[in-house]
C-alpha cells in the first residue's frame, strides 16, 4: 500500500524532446461489472435526508468497479471550505476534509485499492490570519490523507510568503507542492513528482495558468511562463518512460484544453475550470490525445480514476465523480483537526484575526431583537420560534459534531450573530463581537434584514425628540422588502441547497411569517 517516491526533480535546464512515444494508455471505459463484487459504501454510512425527510439513497459512483491496478484520487479549489457548516443539517450539504479522509479510508482499507491522492490546489478563498490558518490545517490534513502532489492556486500565492514557507518547513517529510512554473524563494521547488504502483510510473507535475499567474505579485515567488516551465519538465517526463502523466492545471477552460493539445504527453488534464460541479465525464478535447477531468469548487466533489490493464503499455482507464456526501462518516482524525482549527481561532480572537468592525453603510447602530420587541411583540414571539432566534446558541452547543463548537470562527459568526456582513465576514459597529458580552445581539436578528434600529427605538420610546415627519422617515427606513435574494446572502447555494430550488423561498417565509 506505500508509495515508493521515484524522484522529486528540482528546477533545472531541461532539453527539449520534439520526439515520444504514446505510452499506450487508453482513454476508453472498462465496462462495468457486477456490483456485488465490490464492497459496499463505509460503515455507518447514511442516505441523505432533506426537509421533507429521508431521501432516495443515491447511487455509489464506484459500484460495480473491479478493483483498479491504481486509483487517482483527484480534488482541488477547497476555498477554505474545510467542512459543511452544517446549518440546515450535514445530511443536506457536501464537501469537508472529515468526509474526504473517509471516502480515501474507504477506498484504501475496505476495498483494498492502491490510491494515489492528486490536488490541484487554491485551498483558501481569502487572505489574512484566518486564511492562513485555513490553509496549515488543511496541508496538514492533506499529509495525513498520503496526498503526492498539490499544485498551487493563486489565493494559495497571496498568503503572505513567511506563512508559505513555515508550512513548508513544518512538514515532517517535506509539503507535497509541485508546480512547474511557481516557486518560493527556493524552497517550492518541486517541477515534478514521480509515482510508481502496481508497477506503473506515474509523472505528475502542475501548472499556474497565465491569467491567474498575473494576480500572483508577491517579490519572493519566482514566476516563469508556462510553455518555458513546462516545456522541460514534459522533456523529463518522456525521459523517465512514464505510463501515466497527469498535469494539474490551475487554468481557465480555454488555456487547460490548449495545453491538451500541445502538451500530448498528458493524458490526463486535471482542471479547476469550471463553475460548481464537475462534469460526470472526462471530458474529451478536440485534436489532442488526452481528456480533461474538472474538480468542481468547494471541495465538494472528488474524482476518481482507476487504471487497469495487465500490461504498463495497454492501459485503460474508467472515471467517477463522487459527491462527498451523508454516506461518508465524519473521520475522527479529521474532527480532531478541525476542533485544533477552532481553538486557534478561539487563541486569536477576533482582534488578532483582522476583523476589526466597520460602520454600518447606513451610519446606525444596532440594539438587539429584544429592544424591538416592546412595539413588535408578536412579531417576536415569531421570531423566538425560529432557528434565527437559535442561531448563535448552534454555534455554541452545535447539533452535530458537538464537541467542535464554532462561536469563535467569523466565517460562522457571519450568518449566526446580528450585525455582521453575510458574505464579507466581518463585523460591524455595534454589532456582535463575544457571545457572553453580546447577548442581546444572538442570534439572526431582527436587524440583521431591517437594518441597525438604534434611531427608530429611541425615537419611538421618547428617548429623542422627533417631530412627525422625521418619525415616517425612520420607520420607513426599517421596513424591509420582502425578496429571496436578501435572504440568500446567508442562504447560499453551499448552506441551503434547497433554498434555491423553484417555490422554495415562498415555502420558507411561511415558517417565520409575521
Amino acid at each position: 500500500m506505500m508509495v515508493r517516491m521515484i524522484r522529486q526533480q528540482g528546477r533545472g535546464p531541461g532539453r527539449v524532446l520534439m520526439a515520444g512515444v504514446w505510452l499506450g494508455l487508453v482513454l476508453g471505459s472498462v465496462p462495468r461489472t457486477n456490483a456485488a463484487s465490490d464492497p459496499t459504501p463505509p460503515k455507518g454510512a447514511s442516505a441523505d435526508k432533506g426537509p421533507g425527510g429521508a431521501q432516495p439513497a443515491v447511487e455509489d459512483p464506484l459500484a460495480g468497479w473491479e478493483k483498479p491496478r491504481v486509483a487517482l484520487f483527484l480534488t482541488g479549489r477547497q476555498y477554505g471550505y474545510i467542512e459543511p457548516c452544517g446549518c440546515t443539517g450535514l445530511a443536506n450539504q457536501k464537501g469537508g476534509l472529515a468526509r474526504k479522509y473517509s471516502l480515501l479510508e474507504n477506498l484504501r482499507n475496505e476495498r483494498n485499492w492502491t490510491v494515489v491522492p492528486l490536488d490541484v490546489g487554491n485551498q483558501v478563498r481569502r487572505f489574512g490570519p484566518q486564511a492562513e490558518i485555513q490553509f496549515r490545517t488543511t496541508i496538514d490534513a492533506l499529509r495525513k490523507m498520503r496526498y503526492e502532489a498539490v499544485g498551487l492556486g493563486p489565493d494559495d500565492l497571496r498568503l503572505s510568503p513567511d506563512e508559505l514557507l513555515s508550512v513548508v518547513l513544518d512538514q515532517p517529510k517535506g509539503a507535497p507542492f509541485v508546480c512547474a512554473n511557481m516557486n518560493l524563494l527556493g524552497v517550492l521547488e518541486h517541477r515534478y513528482r514521480i509515482v510508481e504502483q502496481g508497477g506503473i510510473r506515474i509523472g505528475i507535475t502542475a501548472i499556474l495558468g497565465k491569467s491567474f499567474a498575473a494576480d500572483v505579485h508577491a517579490s519572493e515567488i519566482e514566476k516563469q511562463e508556462v510553455d518555458a516551465a513546462l516545456v522541460p519538465v514534459d522533456a523529463q517526463l518522456r525521459k523517465e518512460k512514464c505510463h501515466v502523466n497527469v498535469l494539474l492545471a490551475h487554468a481557465s477552460d480555454e488555456e487547460s484544453r490548449d495545453l491538451a493539445r500541445r502538451y500530448p504527453n498528458f493524458q490526463l488534464i486535471v482542471t479547476s475550470a469550471g463553475a460548481g460541479e464537475p462534469a460526470h465525464e472526462m471530458q474529451p478535447v478536440p485534436e489532442a490525445r488526452g481528456k480533461m477531468i474538472q474538480v468542481g469548487t468547494k471541495g465538494m466533489f472528488v474524482g476518481v480514476v482507476g487504471i487497469y490493464g495487465q500490461h504498463p503499455n495497454q492501459l485503460k482507464v474508467r472515471y467517477a465523480r463522487v459527491p462527498l456526501d451523508a454516506r461518508y462518516p465524519d473521520a475522527a482524525a479529521m474532527l480532531d483537526s478541525l476542533a485544533e482549527y477552532q481553538l486557534q481561532l478561539k487563541s486569536q480572537g477576533l482582534s488578532k484575526l483582522g476583523l476589526e468592525p466597520v460602520p454600518h453603510p447606513t451610519g446606525r447602530k444596532f440594539v438587539g431583537s429584544q429592544a424591538c420587541a416592546e412595539c413588535h411583540a408578536a412579531e417576536y414571539e415569531k421570531w423566538e420560534q425560529t432557528p434565527h432566534a437559535k442561531a448563535t446558541h448552534s454555534l455554541h452547543d452545535p447539533r452535530e459534531r458537538s464537541h467542535v463548537p464554532r462561536h469563535h470562527d467569523p466565517e460562522c459568526l457571519s450568518c449566526h450573530v446580528t450585525g455582521w456582513n453575510p458574505q464579507e465576514f466581518f463585523p460591524y459597529m455595534t454589532g456582535y463581537r463575544d457571545y457572553e458580552r453580546s447577548r442581546a445581539l444572538h442570534g439572526n436578528g431582527c436587524e440583521n434584514c431591517h437594518g441597525p434600529g438604534d434611531q427608530h427605538v429611541a425615537a419611538e420610546s421618547g428617548a429623542t425628540s422627533v417631530d412627525q415627519s422625521r418619525m415616517a422617515s425612520l420607520r420607513q427606513q426599517m421596513r424591509a422588502e420582502l425578496k429571496a435574494e436578501k435572504c440568500m446572502s446567508c442562504h447560499d447555494l453551499d448552506n441551503s441547497p434547497d433554498f434555491h430550488e423553484p417555490g422554495a423561498f415562498e415555502r420558507y417565509w411561511q415558517e417565520i411569517a409575521h
